[in-house]
């Protein structure tokens, strides 16, 4: 279970009166999520979620976490909208915690997906995209191209444990990708972690966007890359070129993204893989034995990484 911090029920209990949103009826931890506890509050009023923020997460950060769904919430984007208290403040502190109490969203991930999942992910997130443009505030992208050499060399060559060569690989990966980066495409702000377990639905249609914890200011295309990698790959490795087409095509119909963007996407696809690769493989090598979170293969990534590196242009993601 993903709760690092436990609470008394007399701290909940005057933590949550604070708020007028009535009397606690239970608090259960949810077991999904990996930075923070997180907890099912239910009152005699509604159903909310707790978080209590933990150490991996920089506090300094939290007001735009916050003030990013808030914005968003408030213009009709479907995520989670921070409850202020009787005070006015959104963010506390509960068991030596950072914490914040958000509406709770209805609605399930999907454990399969379907073209209709791809093709309401590109809306809302062309949406979240477009409407995130005026959010005043700005986070820049912790986990973009500059971190990650630094992040392959905190794993000290033990890629090859994984799969002989692989540090190697990933090196010269590296020398690619920083090369080649772009800089100057459109750009505003990103969830940079739209997986499906943080998009939920009810019957066809997407109900909320969750966990911005990794949201930051980066380039819009970039997000795309992120996306095609968790949701157009079958279980068996192979790419879906059709959920690519379904996912992109509902994005442009919200907002177009230019020709250099479409060019750029393959070698943006193969920085989303590097990305997620690393922080994985860095986990892997590094999570104890007895941890409560057990880490996810990097390999996965490494797979996704080959496909895109094979790419010759935006056509291979369905693209015209």
């Amino acid at each position: 279970m993903a709760v690092y911090t436990e609470i008394s029920d007399e701290d909940l209990t005057a933590f949550v009166a604070d708020y007028g949103i009535g009397e606690v009826l239970s608090c259960k931890g949810i077991a999904e999520g990996v930075e923070n506890s997180n907890f099912l509050l239910v009152t005699d009023q509604a159903s909310f979620i707790l978080t209590l923020y933990e150490k991996r997460v920089d506090a300094n950060d939290l007001p735009f976490f916050l003030g990013l769904t808030e914005h968003l919430s408030a213009r009709g984007v479907p995520c989670p909208t921070p409850v202020h208290s009787q005070n006015g403040e959104v963010l506390r502190e509960l068991s030596g915690r950072p914490a914040a109490i958000v509406t709770f969203l209805t609605g399930m991930w999907p454990k399969r997906i379907q073209n209709h999942h791809c093709a309401e992910l590109g809306r809302a997130m062309a949406e979240m995209h477009v409407t995130g443009t005026d959010f005043e505030l700005s986070r820049p992208n912790a986990l973009s191209v500059a971190s990650w050499r630094p992040l392959l060399e905190a794993c000290e060559g033990r890629g090859d444990e994984i799969k002989l060569g692989l540090t190697a690989t990933l090196h010269a990966e590296l020398d690619v990708l920083e090369a080649n980066w772009p800089t100057d495409l459109p750009s505003g702000v990103i969830h940079a972690d739209l997986f499906p377990d943080n998009v939920f639905f009810r019957g066809e249609h997407l109900s909320g966007l969750i966990d911005f914890y990794f949201a930051c200011n980066d380039q819009f295309a970039y997000d795309l890359g992120i996306c095609l990698n968790a949701w157009c790959f079958e279980r068996d490795g192979d790419f879906n070129a059709t959920k690519a087409r379904k996912l992109l095509r509902a994005y442009r119909k919200v907002r177009d993204f230019s020709d250099a963007e479409m060019q750029a996407l393959p070698l943006l696809a193969r920085g989303a893989a590097m990305r997620f690769l690393l922080t994985r493989l860095y986990d892997w090598l590094n999570t104890p034995e007895n941890a409560m979170v057990t880490p996810k293969d990097p390999l996965e990534y490494y797979h996704k990484l080959r496909f895109h590196q094979a790419v010759t242009g935006p056509g291979a993601y369905g693209l015209d």
